[in-house]
């Protein structure tokens, strides 16, 4: 049987987590930028801070992730403006659905992971396409996944530490990128807690 990649060459890879922890939220991805078998970059960016309290982490076409990321900051701007307060990561959700949902009939190529922490506590959102909101407390998106969820199925515990929960990301998403040909080069890290949120980076050579 011939493979995803081999029928549609031109869809991108990755292996993009999020995870719910007792401090916060980890959102993570490699940083294969593929097209089928071509490595166009091993240096691309999927992990973006939305608000200084929310964040999301995308799989699929990077220019279709880097035109909703802008769209959906700016609309979070306008709301902490008109209302008064930041967003909450729920509305946040609902809005990025809202915004890929209007555009189904030509849809932006990502799958999304949308999570933060609020007056409500920390929460996670899966988005398809075309604006699907799936909550979860972890998920794993793009080309890695059936490797990738194992490894989090397998070690996830609820009110976990932040760092017990990045080292299960890290080797999730480790795992993924010895057997997925299209993830690889290293992993950003996006970690939101109370105070703030943190970006961090590491690269290897896979």
């Amino acid at each position: 049987m011939e493979s995803q990649a081999q029928r549609y060459p031109w869809i991108p890879g990755a292996t993009t987590v999020g995870v719910v922890c007792r401090d916060g939220v980890i959102l993570a991805s490699e940083k294969r930028v593929s097209y089928g078998y071509l490595v166009v970059s091993k240096g691309g960016k999927k992990v973006f801070k939305i608000t200084d309290h929310i964040g999301a982490a995308c799989a699929g076409l990077v220019s279709d992730m880097q035109a909703l990321l802008r769209e959906m900051e700016a609309y979070a701007k306008l709301f902490n403006l008109d209302v008064g307060r930041p967003i909450s990561v729920k509305s946040a959700a609902k809005l990025m659905s809202n915004m890929l949902f209007n555009r189904r009939l030509a849809p932006l190529i990502t799958q999304t992971i949308v999570s933060g922490i609020d007056d409500e506590g920390a929460s996670l959102y899966v988005l398809d396409i075309i604006g699907s909101v799936i909550p979860d407390k972890y998920a794993v998106v793009g080309s890695g996944t059936e490797i990738a969820i194992g490894v989090l199925e397998e070690g996830y515990k609820e009110d976990m530490p932040i760092d017990e929960a990045k080292k299960l990301v890290i080797r999730a998403i480790k795992s993924a990128i010895s057997r997925d040909i299209m993830s690889g080069n290293g992993i950003d890290f996006l970690l939101i807690t109370k105070d703030g949120t943190r970006e961090e980076s590491m690269k290897f050579q896979n």
